[in-house]
């Protein structure tokens, strides 16, 4: 495994039944990128996320994270080595500060002590770090509202936030701007590019023009298999991706 490959899978598979979701996927990210999971519905992208952060067991195949091979880890020793999952795995509590979610991730970092026990005030260390961590994806202003009144660009900010508290090494994103207006999508993107600035990031995206401005690499899959893999231009040139996933147009 190359010192520029932070992750990498072999011969990555995963049947249901006699139907083969993930079939041979083999999947180079480089430390340091923006590498996107592209392909129509169907295509296998979330179960390949789910083989990645080990809530899914591959029927066969190897994943290295960072040289190591986690294909038999469970979900936390993953996550502890650096490798998280945003989004679908984040410490979100709707009833919640922002201020109080994110200290809570900071907490959870430590390990299995969340100090439930322990005065409040002795929970106050976490604050300037919170702090810093909501101001770096624009929320400052929003620090003492309820995570369930925050409109949906700004939850997802906050979802973002809670999984930068465990400091990760590589972040994998699912569908980021789903659902989203516009000025969401722009917020959003920003932050990613500046999340990605000192991490590798990988994530799931179907607007195209987001996976367009911001990923340096990306691969196609159609029906569990790689179709393509290369930058935008050269996958939006194949043929064979604009039949089976361009020609829907952008999401």
């Amino acid at each position: 495994m190359s010192a520029d490959i932070i992750l990498e899978t072999e011969d990555l598979t995963k049947e249901f039944a006699g139907f083969v979701a993930v079939n041979g996927v083999g999947l180079k990210v480089e430390r340091g990128t923006i590498h996107a999971l592209i392909g129509p519905n169907g295509a296998g992208k979330t179960t390949c996320f789910n083989l990645l952060t080990k809530f899914l067991s591959p029927t066969r195949g190897r994943i290295m994270f960072k040289g190591r091979d986690i294909t038999a880890l469970p979900p936390a020793e993953v996550a502890q080595l650096g490798l998280v999952r945003s989004f679908q795995i984040s410490a979100v509590f709707p009833h919640m500060s922002v201020l109080e979610n994110v200290r809570i991730a900071l907490q959870r970092k430590r390990g299995g002590s969340f100090d439930f026990w322990r005065s409040a005030r002795s929970l106050d260390e976490f604050n300037a770090r919170a702090m810093t961590l909501i101001a770096d994806v624009g929320l400052a202003s929003f620090a003492h509202w309820m995570a369930v009144e925050l409109p949906y660009g700004r939850k997802r900010a906050l979802e973002i936030a809670t999984t930068l508290a465990l400091d990760p090494e590589m972040l994998l994103l699912d569908e980021p701007t789903a659902g989203m207006a516009h000025e969401d999508i722009d917020r959003i993107s920003a932050l990613i590019k500046t999340v990605a600035a000192d991490r590798t990031v990988l994530m799931v995206e179907h607007n195209l023009s987001v996976v367009e401005n911001l990923c340096d690499r990306i691969t196609v899959l159609t029906r569990g298999r790689v179709l393509a893999e290369g930058n935008y231009q050269t996958v939006s040139n194949n043929a064979e991706v604009r039949e089976a996933y361009m020609g829907v147009g952008h999401a």
